[in-house]
C-alpha cells in the first residue's frame, strides 16, 4: 500500500468513525449489528471491527449479550466539555437564570447546526415537578421557535439552499412546505421573534429570539409554555423577557 493510499484509507476510517458516533447519538438505545449496517451501509466485517474498536475505547457500549450497541460514556464527556468550554454558554448563564425567574417557564439556549438546532443550556419550568432537560438534544430548525428565529437571520435564498422543498412534520402543525416557512420568516424578521405553535410538541407553545452577536446569528433563546395556561398577559410578559434577554446577551457577548 502506497503512502497516498494509506492516507486516503485513514481519512475514510475517520469519516466512518464520526458517522457511526453521529448515528448512535441520534438514535438512543441499543441497536443490533444488522440494523446499524442497514442504516450506514458499511461492509459488515469492517463495521464489526470498527464497532469493536470503539467499544474497547469506551465510545460505544454493548448490552449484556455483546450483540447490541449504543453510544458510550466517552461521548458524554466530550459533549460536556464542549458546553463547559463554550464562552457564550458561560456568558448566558445569568441571563437565562433571570429569564427563568421572570417567567417561571422553561428556558432554552440553542445553536444552529446545519438544518437543526442543538440545545446548549436549559432552565426548567418552576411548574414541573419532575426533572427534564434537552441539553445536547437536536431538533429540526423548521419546527422550533429557536430554529425559525435563527433561519430568519438568513436570506430567503440561503434558506432555500439549506432546507429541502418538503420538510419533515413532527406534529400536524409543523410547516412541511419550505415556501410557506419562508413566508413566515419574513414576519419573524419584522416582529423580531418567532413562535412555535405546537409545531414541535402538541400542547406546547414556544417563543424564540435570535441573539445577533454575529451575522447570520447562530444562537437563540426561547421560552416554552403549555397552551392550556397561556394567557394574553403572560404571552406579552414572555415576549418582553425575550427582548430583554437578547439585549443582555448582546452586551454579555460583546467582548467574545
Amino acid at each position: 500500500m502506497g503512502a497516498a493510499e494509506g492516507a486516503g484509507s485513514q481519512v475514510k476510517s475517520a469519516v466512518r468513525t464520526v458517522e457511526l458516533l453521529e448515528f448512535f447519538a441520534g438514535r438512543p438505545g441499543m441497536h443490533s449489528l444488522a440494523s446499524v449496517q442497514e442504516s450506514v451501509g458499511y461492509p459488515k466485517s469492517s463495521l464489526y471491527m470498527l464497532l469493536r474498536t470503539l467499544v474497547d475505547l469506551g465510545w460505544i457500549e454493548t448490552d449484556a449479550t455483546g450483540t447490541r450497541y449504543g453510544i458510550g460514556v466517552r461521548a458524554l464527556l466530550v459533549g460536556t466539555s464542549y458546553i463547559d468550554g463554550d464562552e457564550v454558554v458561560a456568558a448566558a448563564r445569568p441571563t437565562l437564570d433571570r429569564m427563568s425567574d421572570d417567567t417561571s417557564e422553561t428556558i432554552h439556549l440553542a445553536r444552529l447546526d446545519g438544518t437543526s438546532v442543538v440545545y446548549l443550556a436549559t432552565r426548567q419550568s418552576q411548574h414541573y415537578l419532575r426533572p427534564f432537560t434537552r441539553v445536547g438534544r437536536r431538533l429540526p430548525a423548521h419546527s422550533t421557535s429557536l430554529g425559525k428565529a435563527l433561519l430568519a437571520t438568513y436570506t430567503d435564498e440561503q434558506v432555500r439552499k439549506l432546507l429541502p422543498e418538503t420538510l419533515e412534520p413532527l406534529t400536524e402543525h409543523t410547516h412541511t412546505d419550505r415556501e410557506k416557512l419562508i413566508a413566515e420568516l419574513a414576519v419573524i424578521r419584522e416582529q423580531g421573534f418567532a413562535v412555535d405553535r405546537e409545531e414541535n410538541t402538541l400542547g406546547l407553545r414556544c417563543f424564540g429570539i435570535a441573539v445577533p452577536y454575529r451575522t447570520p446569528a447562530r444562537d437563540a433563546v426561547s421560552c416554552s409554555v403549555p397552551v392550556a395556561r397561556l394567557t394574553g398577559a403572560h404571552e406579552q410578559m414572555i415576549k418582553d423577557a425575550l427582548f430583554d434577554a437578547r439585549d443582555r446577551l448582546l452586551l454579555a457577548t460583546r467582548r467574545l
